[in-house]
């Protein structure tokens, strides 16, 4: 056994990936926006489509840029980068060069998506909504060198990212906002600046008279974040707390008023039609922030799910029985509109408000990709890093899009690297062109063939 073939690669899905990002002008938005100074701020392009090749790749650590240089890549691709040398551009990054970054992230997302290069979003069911959902995570770093980790909510020593997402019925998740705090903030912190944002990026990408749905959770129920949706003309759908003005109001429902829904576990009674669930529904008039301001007051509808509570229905099992029904309630306070166009009824709006649950998954699939680590002491870089992740993140969706293949279309990022970026091939040359060599009975070939076909389109002519 040798290690000596200079004509194999592991990742040979990285050419028609890195053609598509090429197509979307990746390396010439970083060169015209990234002001970082010095020689390792040189070739920012370069360097910019080097480490979101790694990500792509799979690379979680600088280190593990040194893939980009095995076997035959640099007859593929030019000026592979050394680790050493991408972790140092990186760490010459302020605060101030990472939001430019944010700046190449929203360009080439907006590029991507008027080529008709990703995951292109449409408007489908409830109501024809685009929902933009927020929300944060901890990453969990190690030791004491890391500039700004600390301790959050999850008493977990690590970094905070905050994250928005836009999805519609017919697209997978895509990122339109991101930022990395420290570790101890609260959840609130650059909250208003990043909903405005991601709303403001929605709008560039679906176009103004799209209606935006804003979903977050009870963390970010305040003036400022809710206030920066509806400013952007967006709708919103916040779960709160059960603050005494929510029990007053939730207290003051009519028993009659309660609708049984379709819930986990729940049985069709088919004599009369309905969901037999002791999960229900209602809603009642309210208006967030009534204690402030008039002018930061914002009316709107309280819709409240309740379920049994279980301690009592383990009492009950145990002979232990109650006077009463006793509930749990799960309240959310939303701005939608009951009827007419893009109406939300108590039943749809309780059902779209639990879809905020698919930025959890954004998360995850972000930390089982170039987000398990945060790879620098240095807090601007690893700023920089969750920016450059997020554009593989949007790179990758693209690419599964483009494939054309249905089992791709809302595949998670290690999937898509499985199936599409980790093929192995040989490279051969002759006569000045270079002909790669893939294995014989790839299953995903078509996919594969697809996306490579699609991305050597020449590009689309002007209208005359």
């Amino acid at each position: 056994m040798a290690f000596d073939d200079p004509n194999l690669v592991s990742t040979a899905g990285l050419v028609p990936v890195l053609a598509l990002a090429d197509r979307a002008g990746l390396r010439e938005l970083a060169d015209e926006h990234l002001s970082v100074p010095g020689d390792k701020g040189a070739n920012a392009g370069l360097k910019v489509a080097s480490l979101v090749a790694g990500m792509v790749a799979g690379a979680d650590s600088i280190d593990d840029m040194a893939l980009l240089r095995h076997g035959g890549m640099g007859r593929l691709f030019t000026s592979a980068y050394a680790p050493s040398t991408l972790g140092s551009f990186l760490r010459a990054f302020t605060f101030g060069h990472v939001r430019q970054l944010d700046a190449v992230a929203a360009r080439f997302l907006l590029t991507l998506a008027r080529r008709g290069e990703s995951a292109s979003p449409a408007p489908g069911i409830s109501g024809g909504y685009a929902f933009v959902d927020v929300d944060d995570t901890v990453i969990a770093v190690h030791g004491h060198a890391k500039q700004g980790a600390g301790f959050g909510y999850t008493r977990v020593r690590g970094l905070n990212a905050l994250l928005a997402t836009v999805t519609t019925a017919d697209s997978a998740p895509l990122v339109v906002a991101q930022r990395l705090r420290k570790g101890a903030c609260a959840s609130t912190r650059g909250a208003k600046r990043l909903v405005a944002d991601a709303v403001k990026q929605t709008r560039r990408l679906l176009g103004p008279d799209q209606p935006v749905l804003v979903r977050m959770d009870s963390a970010y129920y305040g003036r400022d974040a809710v206030h920066a949706a509806i400013t952007g003309g967006a709708y919103v759908s916040v779960t709160l707390r059960a603050t005494p003005p929510v029990k007053a109001a939730i207290a003051a429902i009519d028993d009659h008023a309660w609708t049984t829904i379709k819930y986990p576990h729940a049985i069709l009674d088919e004599a009369t039609g309905t969901w037999v669930s002791k999960a229900e529904v209602a809603e009642v008039p309210f208006t967030a922030f009534a204690s402030k301001h008039p002018a930061d007051r914002v009316p709107g509808r309280l819709v409240v799910r309740r379920i049994p509570d279980i301690h009592a229905e383990a009492n009950k099992a145990a002979g232990q029985g109650t006077l009463f029904d006793l509930w749990r309630f799960h309240a959310f306070f939303t701005t939608a509109p009951p009827e007419g166009p893009g109406g939300l009824d108590t039943v749809a709006a309780d059902k779209t408000h639990r879809g905020h649950a698919i930025i959890e998954q954004v998360h995850a699939d972000l930390k089982h990709s170039a987000l398990a680590h945060l790879p620098s002491g240095k807090f601007t870089a690893n700023a920089a890093w969750l920016v450059l992740a997020v554009i593989a993140f949007n790179l990758t969706r693209a690419a599964a899009a483009l494939s054309a293949a249905s089992d791709l279309a809302k595949a998670t990022t290690a999937t898509v690297r499985r199936k599409l970026i980790h093929v192995p091939a040989r490279i051969a040359s002759s006569a000045r062109r270079v002909t790669l060599h893939l294995p014989q009975a790839w299953p995903w070939h078509q996919a594969w063939t697809h996306l490579f076909d699609r991305v050597a389109d020449p590009p689309a002519t002007a209208p005359s």
